[in-house]
């Protein structure tokens, strides 16, 4: 497992297929447990990210690592990955063609893993693997026993009245990360 993730890390470290290649400074194929019983999958990576070539490490992620903690859950215990594996110019919406081209990526590093549970933060993710948007619909419920939207925690970031569901939403992941066999 750990050679296949890290030949699909290599991968995405070299891929040139569209022109974030171009842009980026670090790709950021995700990181965490190895096997993982859940996955949470945000949207792109921002400015730190990019830099660090790390998920999640900005104000997003310090908004995630506190739900997280809120909830019960340690982030090494979790995998954390995006759609887009680089990041957009001004971090804007990564276009429906960069995913496309990215996807395959995402769907390898779930047969990889084999999470109980992939965690969709966010309309991207979800768009990505459910082919469904509406957060305010598609959250805090099972998808094709697999998958739980929630929101971004960029979302939280800009509203904080989101928290205490965005909270919840983890924990049920947790939960179920747990008991689906």
């Amino acid at each position: 497992m750990n050679a296949d993730l890290s030949n699909l890390n290599q991968q995405i470290s070299q891929c040139a297929l569209c022109p974030l290649s171009r842009s980026r400074n670090l790709t950021v194929p995700g990181e965490g447990a190895k096997p993982s019983p859940m996955l949470l999958v945000g949207e792109a990576p921002g400015r730190e990210e990019d830099l660090k070539g790390l998920p999640f490490v900005g104000r997003a992620g310090r908004i995630l690592n506190e739900a997280l903690g809120q909830a019960g859950l340690e982030r090494e215990a979790v995998f954390i990955t995006s759609v887009i594996k680089c990041r957009p110019p001004q971090n804007r919406k990564p276009l429906a063609s960069e995913v496309k081209l990215c996807l395959p990526y995402l769907l390898r590093q779930i047969e990889i893993l084999g999470p109980r549970v992939v965690c969709l933060m966010g309309n991207t993710a979800a768009s990505a693997l459910l082919g469904r948007q509406g957060i305010l619909s598609l959250r805090g419920r099972l998808w094709q026993d697999r998958f739980l939207v929630t929101y971004h925690p960029a979302a939280v970031l800009r509203n904080r009245n989101l928290m205490n569901e965005f909270v919840s939403d983890l924990r049920l992941a947790g939960d179920m990360a747990k008991n689906i066999k």
